[in-house]
């Protein structure tokens, strides 16, 4: 993002792997902070839907980056979260389909898809206070922000959350595939504080993220005394 672009609004990064409790985390932070909620994932999620729903391969980047290209995508914050449209229709009840779950690591090594949804990732702190989760929004997205975090749990911990949570999902693979992408890796920032949810409630991860936000001078935290 360019310097002389940057508004007046902040940005909290949350990253970690899947099934590492980010997710819930962020959603939790932000409504406590009064901040909107962007779950980046879902983006990805949708474009492996759309690419599902035509029958392209997601493997196959050319193919699916044309597909993007041709698509319209529409956002829009309601309730302080992110809701988007793709070619109109809402793709949220198909974001933890079993065939999205098989596919959207290999659509978010695409490069082109990256930075297609980067763009649009940036343009949304235009908007408001943000905090948004994903797996490179400290490394890539926003670099440049104070406020970055990575949450993680031991694998064994994040299969039963999967397991509870009823959804069929290789963790495994999920974390070398995305790990080991070309574009934009699941990678620590280097100035982020690390926290291992494996033995912390939600409260617990969220009280401790706020505690480092005051550390930071973060009005907002600073008011929930």
């Amino acid at each position: 993002m360019n310097p002389e672009t940057v508004p007046d609004f902040s940005v909290i990064a949350i990253d970690g792997p899947a099934a590492s409790g980010k997710s819930t985390v962020a959603r939790k932070l932000a409504r406590r902070l009064g901040f909107s909620y962007v779950n980046s994932g879902a983006l990805y999620r949708g474009i492996a839907w759309l690419a599902n729903a035509h029958s392209i391969p997601p493997n196959d980047a050319v193919a699916v980056y044309s597909r993007v290209r041709k698509s319209v995508f529409s956002f829009e914050l309601q309730g302080k979260e992110l809701i988007f449209l793709i070619d109109g229709e809402s793709p949220e009840p198909h974001l933890r389909d079993e065939q999205v779950n098989r596919s959207v690591s290999a659509i978010s090594a695409i490069a082109e898809v990256r930075e297609f949804l980067v763009a649009h990732l940036r343009e949304f702190l235009t908007w408001d206070n943000l905090v948004m989760e994903g797996r490179d929004i400290g490394s890539m997205v926003f670099p440049d922000t104070l406020y970055k975090f990575y949450i993680d749990a031991s694998l064994e911990v994040r299969a039963q959350r999967r397991a509870v949570q009823g959804q069929p999902d290789d963790l495994f693979f999920r974390d070398r595939a995305d790990s080991s992408r070309r574009a934009s890796p699941l990678t620590i920032a280097e100035d982020a504080h690390v926290i291992d949810s494996s033995s912390l409630t939600i409260d617990g991860v969220v009280g401790e993220i706020v505690g480092r936000l005051k550390m930071k001078r973060l009005p907002e935290a600073l008011r929930l005394d």
